[in-house]
Formats: structure tokens, sequence, C-alpha cells
């Protein structure tokens, strides 16, 4: 029974002893397995990383590459919006001439037109109008050239020298503009743009360059004067005004009053409308405060 015992007791020791044993081997392979996946996994992991890093560096390139397209195009159009202001201020010097008007031209660029073409050009001839009248002025106080003095009196065609200062001093700009307006239709009229003739003014010497009316006058052709330039229009239009006897009031009256809407009234011989005229031209002057330029 002992033998027996002992024999049991061996053998359960035997069989722990194996357990045991077989326990710790199993384990091993274990271990070795997780640290080869966390290696792996390690590996795994970098490879992601680095492709990340290189679509980073890419991006970035593109990003660098974008910023500097972008940088290029708001040169260019910080350059292009610098060139167009130039252009249409050289367009705009360029295309108002008396021969061409421009298509589906508004009221108001008419009248710009108008003012571009006739401003500096008034403003000349009433400039050196107004220098011979004070050097006239001069010569008759002093006694001084009356050559000179006898030459401009045959030319105005006066005698007295009141009458030479009543010619050679010049009428008000207004007036002017307003009856150049009214004359030429703002400057689109047909002898405007075929002779620069702007107050129609007529011409009764056939030797020189005119141009003939579209209408007649009974079986009369009405001619109007060719100039070869608007300057020469205006100083033909102020010797008009300076000579011709049915303007004899409107002279006197401007030796002693510059007023424009009061010198109108008598430029009603100007034209057919008679009294009519002068009021017309008075509200040109006021609407179109071309009284700004006397």
């Amino acid at each position: 029974m002992k033998i027996n015992a002992m024999a049991k007791i061996s053998l359960l020791t035997a069989c722990i002893l194996l357990t045991v044993s077989c326990g710790e081997d199993k384990k091993e392979p274990s271990s070795s397995s997780n640290e080869d996946k966390t290696e792996q996994n390690k590996a795994n992991e970098q490879k992601p990383v680095e492709k990340i890093k290189t679509v980073d560096e890419n991006r970035s390139s593109l990003d660098k590459t974008d910023s500097t397209e972008t940088t290029k195009a708001k040169e260019k159009s910080t350059e292009q919006p610098q060139k167009k202001p130039a252009e249409k201020v050289a367009i705009a010097s360029k295309q108002y001439r008396a021969e061409i008007i421009p298509e589906n031209m508004t009221v108001q660029e008419k009248k710009r037109r108008f003012r571009s073409l006739l401003v500096p050009a008034v403003e000349t001839v009433y400039q050196e109008l107004t220098e011979q009248y004070q050097l006239v002025k001069k010569l008759i106080a002093s006694g001084e050239n009356p050559e000179k003095i006898t030459a401009l009196k045959k030319h105005y065609k006066v005698r007295s020298n009141s009458d030479l200062l009543k010619a050679v001093k010049p009428h008000p700009k207004s007036i002017a503009l307003a009856q150049a307006a009214m004359e030429s239709a703002w400057g689109t009229s047909r002898f405007f743009r075929e002779g620069k003739n702007i107050f129609g003014v007529w011409s009764f010497d056939k030797n020189e360059p005119r141009i003939a009316a579209s209408k007649k006058r009974g079986n009369k052709t009405i001619w109007v004067k060719k100039y070869p330039t608007i300057k020469a229009s205006i100083s033909d239009y102020y010797r008009v005004l300076a000579k011709g006897n049915a303007f004899e009031e409107f002279r006197v009256l401007k030796m002693s009053n510059s007023d424009p809407y009061e010198l109108v009234k008598k430029l009603d011989r100007y034209s057919e409308k008679g009294d009519e005229y002068g009021k017309e031209l008075a509200s040109m002057i006021r609407y179109n405060k071309f009284y700004l330029y006397d």
C-alpha cells in the first residue's frame, strides 16, 4: 500500500513539472511573435510618415508655385490698369475733330466735344484782340505810330479814333460761344464739318474758298466761307461784328457795358429771328454757364 502511495505522488509531481515546462515553452514563441509584430508595426508606422512628409513637401512646392503665379498675375493686373487710362486719354485727345462726329454721341459728349474744339480757340482770339485794343488805345493817347492807326482805320472802314476803338475792342467770350453753339448746332453742322465755318458767315467773293448751301433763296445760291482753321473762323466772326453796319449799336454799348445779357439784345439783326435771337442767346449763356469764360 505504501508503494502505491509513493508511486502516485511521484507520478503527480512529474505531471506538474511537465505542465510548467510546457507552459514556459508556449510563452516564448508568443513573446517572440509580439516583438516581431511590434518591430513590424514600427516599420509600418514609419512608412506612412515618410509618405506624408513627401506629400507635404510636394504641397509646399505647389503652394510656392501657386504663390509665384498669383504674384505674377497680380503684377500683370496692376500693370494693365496703368496703361488703360493713358490709352483713353490719347483716344480722347484725338477723337475730337471738326470734320468727324463720333457715332452714337450723347448730348453731354456733343457739348464736351464743342467745348474742346471751341473754347481754346475763342480764348486765343480774344487775348490777341484785347492786346491789340490796349495797343491802339495807347497809340491814340500818345500820338505815336500814326501810320499804324491809319492802316487800322482803313482795315475797319472807320474814320475817327473812337470808332476804331469800338471796332477793335472784343466783346465777351460768352457771346461768341453761345453764337457758335447756336449757329453750328454745337459743332455738328455741315458748314462746320466741311469748312470750319462756325457762325454761318456768308461769302460774296467767288475767288475765295467757300461752300454752297443746300437750299437756295429763290434762284440764288447761298455761299458760306470755308476756313483753314477754327481760329480763323472765330477771328473773321469778330471782324464781322466789328465792321458790319448792322452792329453799330452793339459796338457802342460794349464800350460802356460788358454784360452779355444786355449786349445780346443788340444782335437782333444777326439772325432772321430778330429780338427772339437775343433771348435765345441769353438762355444759352445762362444754361450752359458760358459766362464763366468772361
